[in-house]
């Protein structure tokens, strides 16, 4: 099976349990001979509720700044997926749905992850991490992530749909290139401070061991040195 770079964003109502999902996240994805970063918010804020308590260095990330987040890193090839989420989880796929180049899928069971893999050949999943997140959530994760980076994706499901999936799937990206502004263009077109409040070191560091592309790079340059 073909290794993947995977970046975890959690959002910052959820930072409180980024711990629990990337030890989930490493201890399936790693055993397969995939990289994980965790590159969003990672640790909850003191007063997380209070603006004070947010500052340039580590800014309050919203599910609108994840779809940011992950377009970066998909489009200029720094990750080949991304696991992300919110709350319920439906903020985070609306976020990362509007944007070329990435096609995010809503995960609650392991079952989800592996059809949504198999059928559509996404390269995100967005999870909730507040409703239905009780006891033994830790385990969901694991079985999910599991379903989710078992096998290679796009074989199709059931046997013998494969090839009508795939060419179905490949189109989605292609409406979705069609149908938006080219990439770039959408991100100028945003609010320059969101884009900046994106430039977080863990993103940072994240985007720039994998970058691909460079008129993406000299994007995130600019923003950066803004910020």
């Amino acid at each position: 099976m073909e290794q993947m770079k995977i970046a975890l964003l959690n959002e910052f109502s959820q930072a409180p349990k980024n711990e629990i999902i990337l030890k989930e996240l490493k201890s399936v994805a790693e055993s397969m001979g995939h990289k994980v970063y965790n590159a969003a918010m990672e640790k909850p804020l003191s007063d997380q509720d209070v603006p004070e308590a947010y500052t340039k260095e580590n800014p309050r990330l919203t599910y609108l700044h994840l779809g940011i987040l992950a377009a970066l890193l998909l489009n200029s090839g720094a990750v080949d997926f991304v696991v992300t989420g919110c709350g319920t989880g439906q903020g985070a796929l609306m976020s990362l749905n509007m944007y070329p180049g990435v096609v995010c899928g809503y995960c609650i069971e392991p079952a989800d992850a592996y059809l949504f893999l198999q059928i559509n050949n996404g390269n995100a999943l967005s999870l909730p991490y507040a409703k239905g997140f009780g006891w033994g959530a830790e385990l969901n994760l694991n079985n999910i992530f599991a379903r989710a980076f078992g096998s290679p994706k796009g074989m199709g499901y059931p046997e013998g749909r494969k090839e009508a999936q795939n060419r179905n799937a490949n189109l989605l990206f292609e409406v979705k290139k069609q149908v938006g502004k080219p990439f770039l263009e959408a991100l100028r077109s945003l609010d320059p401070q969101m884009v900046r409040e994106c430039m977080i070191p863990r993103f940072l560091d994240c985007f720039y061991a994998g970058c691909k592309d460079e008129e993406i790079k000299a994007f995130v340059d600019q923003m950066a040195a803004e910020k």
